[in-house]
């Protein structure tokens, strides 16, 4: 099995070379990466300038774009025979309407768009709380493994989101689940002439049995986002 990967923290970042650690053990892979982060940037791409890139190790890619560039460039030239393409493990959750501002949710969502199987992959991390990328690795192996046998979804990608429990469990359960649409707080504290967003990402608004709920819950949460809903 052959897997293209990217995300939205840039190719330096430690969820990528967890994720490319995890799927080497399952295949080969193939890395087209941002040069510089790009978290929030959601679906934008590059149409009026070039697309520099790096070679930056055996089939590892820089990209001077998007998450979505990266994609597409991937499935195009550098991994044009991949399998899966899988963006992540992004260094923070993508729940709930965070899959619209996400580059790594858009980077899965335009190989989805080019008829491409993909995986979104994101690792929450719990208010004053530090990450095992060790741990996460465990998990995210577990989770593609089940993923992975499972038919291939029509016009969708799965999002994963893995939690942060005080515990070292690798088999957590996992919940296929809804998008919950409740909206973040629109509260900004006005500095001068600078408006500042405030917002507690932990305490957000949630809908029982969705993405959010499960995930902050302590449970992994899968869920299959189509494109036409």
């Amino acid at each position: 099995m052959k897997f293209a990967l990217t995300n939205d923290d840039g190719i330096d970042a430690p969820g990528l070379r967890t994720l490319e650690t995890v799927c080497a053990n399952i295949g080969s892979t193939v890395t087209v990466a941002p040069d510089l982060p790009q978290s929030g940037s959601g679906h934008r791409v590059t149409i009026r300038e070039p697309l520099r890139f790096q070679e930056r190790g055996e089939n590892r890619y820089s990209v001077a774009g998007y998450p979505p560039d990266c994609a597409r460039l991937a499935l195009a030239h550098f991994a044009s025979d991949a399998d899966w393409l899988i963006a992540g493990i992004n260094q923070g959750a993508n729940l709930g309407v965070d899959t619209y501002m996400s580059g790594t949710a858009a980077a899965a969502r335009e190989a989805t768009i080019q008829g491409r199987p993909a995986i979104a992959i994101s690792q929450y991390i719990g208010k004053d709380k530090e990450l095992d990328w060790e741990l996460t690795a465990s998990r995210t192996a577990m989770i593609l493994a089940e993923i992975l046998s499972k038919p291939v979804p029509e016009k969708a990608f799965w999002n994963i989101n893995i939690p942060n429990p005080d515990n070292d469990t690798v088999d957590l359960e996992v919940v296929y689940c809804r998008i919950d649409p409740s909206p973040h707080a629109i509260t900004y504290d006005l500095e001068g002439d600078s408006f500042i967003y405030q917002d507690d990402y932990h305490s957000r608004a949630r809908r029982a049995g969705r993405d959010i709920d499960v995930c902050m819950g302590g449970r992994i949460s899968v869920t299959e986002v189509a494109l036409d809903p």
